[in-house]
């Protein structure tokens, strides 16, 4: 009895640090949940664009808290949450604006170059640039949220580096998080009370796992 009991409370410990862990997303990421609910996407992108920077030191933090898990003491996920904010809330938020910039110009040269001649020959280009921009930015967040002091060049060298070494992770990741972007524009409320923390607890454990080599030098 005494093993199926412990799996039960493990179970439920699961269920609560997801739940919170979606509570502190919501938080975290509150500017671009603002613009979610209240302006069409399609429309508001440049708003958008100006406002992802702002959600990463509380996607750090969420990372935080999952790389923690069960063993945090009761009330330690938020505790652990604002720490690891306070210590990214510079570098993370100046990764995440880099990366965002790339993204955006690398959008706008295909929506230009889209019915051009030049396309055949500029999309393909613009496109592996954008998946890679997309997936050192994801592997730099969790790095970030594991070494807020590491220099913002290293990152960005280890994390392109690993980020093509170990492709079919990143692919995964990048999948996952595609689906849960889905998932979130389509019902908004489901996405972001319940499935948020599962889709990226398996973002994160990707992503730590390629960056293994570089979190252990």
């Amino acid at each position: 009895m005494r093993p199926r009991h412990d799996t039960i409370a493990a179970a439920f410990e699961g269920i609560q640090v997801a739940l919170v862990g979606n509570m502190l997303l919501v938080l975290g990421c509150a500017p671009l949940v603002l613009l979610a609910f209240t302006t069409d996407t399609a429309r508001s992108w440049p708003l958008c664009a100006l406002a992802a920077p702002l959600c990463a030191p509380g996607l750090c933090g969420v990372f935080a808290v999952m790389s923690h898990g069960l063993s945090q003491p009761p009330g330690g996920a938020p505790r652990t949450f604002a720490r690891t904010w306070r210590a990214t809330a510079r570098p993370a938020t100046l990764w995440a604006a880099a990366a965002t910039a790339a993204l955006v110009v690398l959008g706008v040269d295909a929506r230009w170059a889209w019915g051009h001649r030049v396309g055949a020959l500029v999309l393909p280009v613009l496109a592996m640039l954008a998946v890679l921009t997309a997936a050192t930015a994801l592997l730099g967040l969790v790095a970030i949220a594991e070494r807020p002091a590491a220099r913002l060049r290293d990152v960005a060298r280890a994390c392109l580096y690993l980020s093509v070494r170990r492709w079919y992770l990143t692919a995964v990741s990048l999948l996952v998080l595609a689906l849960l972007a889905q998932f979130v524009a389509a019902r908004p409320a489901l996405g972001l009370g319940f499935a948020a923390a599962p889709l990226l607890y398996v973002v994160w454990a990707n992503t730590r796992f390629s960056l293994r080599p570089a979190l252990d030098a």
